[in-house]
């Protein structure tokens, strides 16, 4: 009994009756006061270590740098990866100065610039963005607009896309608040139409004005686990003063707006010379604010997203080379899954070029490779796992991929 009543904390020496909890080790005693200050301590250090980390990446990663890892990867689109660079550079610049005490005289406040993609399917807009997310040291998400309603509809609230964050921030709130947010089909929440109507366009402009002070910077209630929020759930506070949001978009139609644009800014003998200079191929070039606000979406948001810049339309060599020269390149993938079945893949230039052709033809762009590689590879993967050699060769020529490649199949490949 004398024992059990001396036994104290072995931290601060305060006996059993004067604690709520003394936890006990093997050769001593803690308290429930030196748990809550040494988790303070711990915190406090953490926090410490995240930023001198946050520095230290800084100086390794430069635009430069940045740019030659999406080299790796993405093929083209230069323009899209020197602002991605720049936005992400300037990103890390930012959360460096907020981690470091300023001066009474330094009022200068770096603000964030939220992006806008814009590009036709298949150009490699979500491509860049999962690319990208490899060498961050920050949170990263990849959120999707189309589940998007209003507040109190069937859907998705606005404020899911941070509960994604949070999650790939293992919800550690301060490292959620220095995130990263790439938002995907951002053009299917446009405005349906001018029209005034009884009924609200819950998935389309309400969306867009419940994202308006989720981009500029306030503090927002989360819920950590996703889904609605109700009345009784507790929520996580987030503040998006320091969250980066890149939105992404194919944007279908904006060209014939750009190209109205245009021509209603050209008159007399000078509209045909300039509408002749014009490069009806790539319209997406000329894209300006007054265009994405004539495709649907409201101009608080737009302003909102002050970097635009487009990608590109693939040409044949653009395909060609992304079929075989990137790291995770097409080409690879199916070289790999047959030799998991010991079976040696080789794929003729003439069948290669064969492939680029019908992508084009059919305007599927890069992941139309996929498809069109896919059909005339089924057969092959059904029957050749079955026949039972060690060591096969299995060679797709021309005329193979021709004939695997009927009219029926392009039927289901092109796009309307």
């Amino acid at each position: 009994m004398d024992k059990k009543s001396q036994v104290k904390c072995s931290f601060c020496g305060r006996e059993k009756k004067d604690t709520n909890v003394l936890i006990a080790g093997i050769e001593g005693y803690i308290c429930d006061n030196c748990v809550t200050q040494a988790q303070g301590i711990v915190k406090e250090e953490g926090s410490e270590k995240i930023n001198a980390n946050l520095d230290k990446e800084l100086k390794l990663m430069k635009p430069t740098e940045i740019k030659k890892h999406l080299d790796q990867y993405v093929i083209g689109q230069e323009k899209a990866k020197k602002v991605l660079s720049v936005a992400v550079y300037n990103h890390y610049k930012r959360l460096s100065q907020s981690s470091k005490t300023l001066g009474p005289d330094d009022e200068v406040e770096i603000e964030k610039s939220n992006i806008m993609l814009v590009g036709e399917t298949g150009t490699g807009k979500t491509l860049l963005a999962k690319t990208i997310a490899k060498i961050l040291n920050v949170p990263f998400c990849i959120a999707d607009a189309t589940v998007l309603t209003e507040a109190g509809y069937v859907g998705e609230d606005v404020e899911a896309i941070l509960s994604r964050l949070l999650q790939a921030a293992d919800f550690d709130v301060s490292s959620t608040e220095r995130g990263i947010v790439f938002i995907d089909e951002i053009d299917k929440i446009a405005r349906k139409s001018d029209n005034p109507s009884i009924s609200r366009d819950v998935s389309g402009e309400g969306v867009q004005q419940a994202m308006l002070k989720l981009l500029e910077g306030s503090v927002v209630g989360v819920p950590p686990q996703g889904g609605r929020k109700h009345p009784e759930q507790k929520l996580t506070q987030i503040d998006t003063k320091n969250i980066l949001f890149i939105c992404g978009g194919a944007f279908d139609g904006v060209q014939r707006l750009i190209e109205k644009r245009v021509k209603s800014q050209s008159l007399g003998f000078q509209a045909s010379k300039k509408m002749s200079m014009l490069d009806k191929n790539n319209l997406l070039q000329y894209i300006s604010p007054e265009d994405i606000k004539s495709f649907g979406i409201i101009p608080e948001l737009i302003g909102r997203l002050p970097v635009l810049s487009h990608l590109a339309p693939l040409d044949g060599s653009a395909l060609r080379r992304i079929l075989t020269e990137p790291k995770n390149a097409l080409v690879k993938q199916y070289v790999r899954l047959f030799e998991l079945d010991g079976i040696k893949l080789d794929l003729t230039k003439d069948a290669l070029d064969f492939v680029v052709e019908k992508a084009l033809e059919y305007k599927l762009g890069a992941r139309g490779l996929r498809s069109i590689c896919e059909s005339i590879m089924m057969d092959a993967m059904f029957e050749l796992p079955s026949n039972g050699k060690d060591e096969q060769m299995f060679q797709v020529t021309l005329d193979y991929a021709k004939s695997k490649l009927s009219v029926d199949n392009l039927k289901n490949l092109k796009v309307a």
